[in-house]
């Protein structure tokens, strides 16, 4: 899966967790300050990231940065599922 893809999911995840359409989202909507997330529907997101994905998420590499942008979210997600893949 590439960045732009993952980018799409995020979207599409982001617009049932939330409960509406967002149409101007991109790599650099920043999501907690742009889509005024709560760590609640952050939480709800990763688990839906879980689900879809298989994103196995670790809390000590959810550094403040991962969350500054949709893009760099997304370079995170890309980090760990390749990660998971070459795990085994």
């Amino acid at each position: 899966m590439d960045r732009a893809e993952i980018i799409e999911h995020l979207r599409q995840s982001l617009t049932v967790i939330l409960g509406r359409p967002l149409p101007e989202f991109d790599e650099k909507t920043r999501i907690l300050e742009d889509l005024e997330m709560d760590s609640m529907r952050f939480v709800e997101l990763l688990m839906s990231l879980e689900d879809t994905l298989g994103l196995e998420a670790d809390p000590e590499t959810l550094d403040p940065e991962v969350f500054q942008s949709a893009g760099a979210f997304a370079d995170y997600i890309k980090d760990r599922l390749e990660f998971a893949r070459a795990a085994g």
